[in-house]
């Protein structure tokens, strides 16, 4: 699987072939840094001060090495591919050997780092309902007027939690018709292949 790699993001990793080798692989330290601390400013002023270019060039750099390694990192590209994905940039032999060396140095790294930034997501274990229909009120002697109450069970992080929620059926029945659009999305064979390269 080749990466499809957007025109602004061709144009930030313009700047490498531009620096040193030892540039491209402080970049690459750099960009691993900057997955697992956030961004530093002061290291990209510090950077562009020895380059002489501006700030933002490096920030843009480190920026698009740091996306080239994590979609490539994400989909577990196999080394072939990752030249590939690379070759159309255009690079000399040994700059494309030094993001590749950096891609298979930093891959498994790098998953590390993005499983450990997955958000934690409460998990279904099981729902209640109850359909309510209110028929008449002092005021108004014939309405209908449905509700429908669900209890929702989730688990997170081994708790158990309660979520009690109220709709009318309109609603509800909107919420079904998505989430089972959402489940025939998911049969699709693009969807599949995204899940199988996500595991």
């Amino acid at each position: 699987m080749l990466l499809d790699l957007s025109e602004e993001h061709k144009e930030h990793l313009s700047f490498l072939p531009q620096v040193d080798s030892a540039v491209v692989a402080e970049f690459g330290r750099i960009a691993v840094e900057f997955l697992r601390r956030g961004s530093n400013p002061k290291i990209y002023e510090g950077a562009a001060r020895k380059l002489n270019v501006s700030s933002d060039t490096v920030q843009h750099g480190v920026e698009g090495l740091t996306y080239l390694l994590t979609e490539s990192s994400k989909l577990m590209i196999s080394e072939l591919d990752f030249q590939d994905s690379v070759f159309v940039l255009g690079f000399s032999e040994e700059l494309n050997k030094l993001l590749l060396q950096l891609y298979l140095d930093n891959r498994k790294e790098i998953r590390t780092i993005l499983n450990e930034l997955a958000p934690d997501l409460p998990s279904y274990h099981s729902l209640e309902w109850r359909l309510d229909v209110q028929l008449a009120s002092r005021s108004l002697r014939q309405q209908i007027k449905p509700a429908v109450t669900l209890k929702l069970h989730l688990n997170h992080s081994g708790d158990h939690n309660t979520k009690v929620l109220q709709t009318d059926p309109a609603t509800l029945l909107h919420l079904v018709q998505q989430l089972e659009q959402a489940l025939e999305e998911m049969k699709t064979n693009h969807c599949r292949r995204v899940v199988r390269n996500i595991k």
